[in-house]
């Protein structure tokens, strides 16, 4: 695979995490990045790779026929309840997507990629509905924890790559720069980090 500006053909066993789990979410998130054309060293933005994938984003504001008690849970601006939700596909086999624009870009990017990962990985979407038996308030479909592993897991893996998150804490590169240059949040990086088996090097190598 080619590493951007570096020009450089690496192997698989330097693109891919050292534990089985973790091996099959970076291939698919590399696959991922391969579909968005997005080299390993550049930041890779889902708002782009959306369409490639057949999702639709859409402001949630704009949707004139919520109710005011769902507008008012849904956009709250200390809500916490939700980060993103995807439709079943529509007769055109599109699905919409609405992500909180309550959180942060860098949040906003991670749900996003979640989002797409799920659709890549087939799953079930969880639908935004009104259940009436709790006076019209917004429920979501009932959590699937393997799934939403698995599609953090992916989307992670496609937002920054082993292989450059390797070469970042061999080099001593602090999260929060690592996380700067693939526009996500700290808490990200960090976690990447921690999955891979990256921290014990990463508490040796870091520089204040």
């Amino acid at each position: 695979m080619l590493v951007g500006q570096e020009n450089k053909y690496i192997s698989e066993t330097e693109l891919l995490p050292p534990t089985i789990k973790r091996k099959i979410f970076e291939k698919i998130g590399l696959q991922i990045r391969q579909i968005a054309a997005t080299p390993l060293d550049k930041a890779l933005n889902p708002w782009q790779l959306a369409p490639l994938v057949k999702l639709k984003v859409v402001d949630i504001s704009y949707l004139s026929e919520l109710s005011i008690e769902t507008r008012n849970t849904l956009l709250k601006g200390n809500s916490k309840d939700w980060s993103g939700a995807t439709t079943m596909p529509l007769p055109n086999g599109w699905r919409l997507v609405f992500i909180n624009p309550k959180h942060s870009p860098e949040r906003q990017r991670a749900t996003l990629m979640e989002e797409i990962s799920h659709t890549v990985l087939g799953h079930t979407p969880s639908l935004i509905t009104p259940n009436n038996t709790l006076n019209n308030q917004t429920q979501f479909r009932d959590f699937n924890k393997a799934q939403e592993e698995a599609a953090y897991g992916v989307g992670s893996a496609a937002l920054i790559p082993y292989y450059m998150l390797r070469l970042s804490v061999e080099r001593g590169i602090s999260a929060d720069r690592i996380a700067k240059k693939f526009a996500v949040s700290e808490d990200l990086a960090i976690f990447r980090i921690k999955v891979c088996h990256l921290w014990d090097s990463y508490k040796n190598y870091i520089r204040d």
